[in-house]
């Protein structure tokens, strides 16, 4: 499998310094964004949180928009993919041993491409996470950190449950977001989405769902979300719906108005 890495196609295999502070402490980030017909979805709104998220972390961003749709490109072509999803993982690169990071890093920037289908997510159960929560205090709560251990512990429990995904609450106990997508409710005409100061993250679909049906951010307890009529997940490559939650059906107990009319929209530019 090729990756790119910092503007050159190699080999997946050991492309990663074991001494990479990506790797030995989670000191990164990351971006997937979707991938149809060789184009890269929504890239300038997705480069524009990469660049806060590398700037948050105080990590250079080694190459200029224009190289990384250029080494997108390339893997795309070099894998003979025309749709999937885009991975850029930017690593601080080596350091001496510790916490503190170097004052000059040399970043490791990774460009993968996976093939898949995008969009037509099918719907899924769900359950609520307590095993961890969002801390929704920390500014990495708005990035997306390579250290995505919650998530992690929270799609775990959700399989032990034999459910799909796993909802996390904050340390508030109000509902935060998905494992890896954010939540989105329906209540009659009204949809509503947790805020981001409750611990969700800033996600390139949630803001283009806001945006095209006028949804509502405002916080939203468990039982309050137990309650909904429609539930849905939304992310760079689906939108899927929630038919059940920690064993209730939703609604009626298939896919909602909204997320089945919704569904190709991580198909689409804009």
């Amino acid at each position: 499998m090729k990756i790119w890495r910092n503007g050159l196609l190699v080999e997946a295999s050991g492309a990663i310094d074991a001494t990479d502070r990506g790797v030995l402490l989670g000191d990164g980030l990351f971006e997937t964004l979707a991938f149809v017909d060789g184009v890269a979805m929504r890239f300038t709104k997705h480069l524009a949180r990469f660049e806060r998220g590398a700037s948050v972390l105080g990590i250079p961003v080694p190459a200029a928009s224009e190289e990384m749709l250029s080494g997108i490109a390339a893997v795309a072509d070099a894998e003979g993919i025309t749709e999937g999803a885009v991975r850029m993982t930017l690593l601080r690169g080596s350091g001496p041993r510790g916490v503190l990071p170097p004052d000059t890093p040399a970043p490791t920037l990774l460009i993968s491409v996976l093939a898949g289908a995008v969009g037509h997510g099918a719907p899924l159960s769900a359950v609520l996470s307590e095993v961890t929560c969002r801390n929704e205090r920390s500014p990495l709560s708005q990035i997306k950190s390579t250290n995505y251990l919650d998530a992690v512990l929270a799609r775990r429990e959700a399989a032990a449950a034999g459910a799909d995904d796993a909802i996390m609450l904050n340390t508030k106990g109000l509902v935060a977001e998905a494992s890896a997508a954010n939540v989105f409710c329906r209540f009659g005409d009204a949809l509503v989405t947790p805020p981001l100061t409750d611990g969700a993250l800033p996600g390139i679909m949630r803001q283009c769902v806001i945006y095209h049906e006028g949804a509502v951010e405002r916080s939203l307890s468990p039982d309050e979300l137990l309650k909904a009529d429609e539930i849905f997940l939304t992310s760079s490559l689906s939108i899927r719906a929630v038919i059940q939650l920690d064993g209730k059906r939703i609604g009626d107990g298939t896919a909602g108005t909204v997320a089945t009319r919704l569904a190709d929209m991580p198909r689409c530019a804009q």
